[in-house]
């Protein structure tokens, strides 16, 4: 017996095989995480390259904040890689099981994945603002006063439980292979990184007419009134032009950036909690049940009658 055939009988022996073949499966969603960690130094060097441009302006960078985005990144990339193979993986193969297609695996399914995962982000994006619910998670990526690169980073560890990945099960009901849905949602993050940034002006106007760049985002990210609920495009902006969200960034009306009410503290669990905290209070004020549970569903602004939201 050669040693390399010891080494395979003491692996084989010892059930680590086993239970990675058991557990496999339930991270298979979570290929897109490896993704983000080979995406992730990339996003580091640029938004280095970002700080030195800025550095300067306290309105465009703050290094304390920039540390702090990446923090709600990282525990964001830690609650999904622990939890979307349990919560959300188990629910797309159910609907792969019963899709209506049965598609090869090409260059035209994979563009259609891709254009797929677009259009359901689109609306789970304009959910996320419009739906009191989602945008409990969604707040905390808009609350920073700053637009930079490490704004895309700010995100919701509660994103996994907030079932805004119920918005892709369709694409997994025609047919598209759920494993590949994940693969082109990470991609289009990874894209929308690079939107979040000041330093790049519009862009020629080919581009500008189909692709979601640094100018739309600006103004998704605006809480002029004007802004406000605009561009909820991923990769496309066709979709903005399409169902008539989009406005074009105004030159002479810049956007001014973060939320209409300031999250009151910069703690990681305050910024995470915060609009949970003020929905479930405004549920718990007197009322008919119906209309405390509208909460859930109604625009983050709707108001009871009576003054309370």
């Amino acid at each position: 017996m050669t040693l390399i055939d010891m080494m395979t009988n003491a692996l084989n022996e010892s059930g680590l095989l086993t239970l990675w073949q058991t557990l496999a499966p339930w991270l298979a969603l979570d290929e897109r995480q490896l993704i983000f960690m080979i995406a992730t130094p990339v996003f580091i060097a640029v938004a280095v390259w970002e700080y030195f441009r800025i550095r300067h302006n306290p309105a465009k960078m703050d290094v304390r904040e920039a540390i702090r985005n990446f923090a709600l990144g990282a525990g964001y990339q830690t609650t999904e890689l622990l939890f979307a193979g349990l919560i959300a993986f188990p629910v797309y193969a159910l609907c792969y099981h019963f899709r209506l297609l049965d598609l090869e695996l090409n260059a035209l399914t994979v563009a259609l994945t891709f254009i797929g995962v677009d259009f359901c982000f689109y609306w789970m994006h304009r959910c996320s603002h419009r739906v009191r619910w989602f945008w409990a998670a969604h707040v905390v990526h808009h609350s920073s006063e700053r637009m930079n690169f490490s704004t895309a980073m700010r995100q919701n560890a509660t994103n996994i439980f907030n079932g805004n990945w119920t918005f892709y099960l369709p694409l997994a009901l025609i047919g598209f292979n759920p494993v590949w849905i994940g693969v082109a949602y990470a991609l289009s993050l990874v894209y929308q990184f690079f939107i979040h940034t000041t330093v790049i002006d519009k862009l020629p106007w080919p581009v500008e007419m189909v692709f979601n760049t640094p100018s739309h985002h600006r103004v998704h990210h605006g809480r002029n009134p004007g802004y406000i609920d605009r561009n909820y495009g991923g990769t496309l902006i066709i979709w903005d032009r399409l169902f008539g969200t989009f406005v074009a960034e105004d030159e002479q009306a810049p956007p001014e950036y973060g939320i209409t009410t300031p999250v009151p503290s910069n703690n990681l669990l305050v910024l995470w909690t915060h609009e949970y905290r003020d929905m479930f209070r405004d549920m718990a004020r007197p009322g008919p049940l119906a209309q405390k549970l509208k909460h859930l569903w109604k625009p983050p602004e709707w108001q009871r009658k009576g003054g309370s939201r």
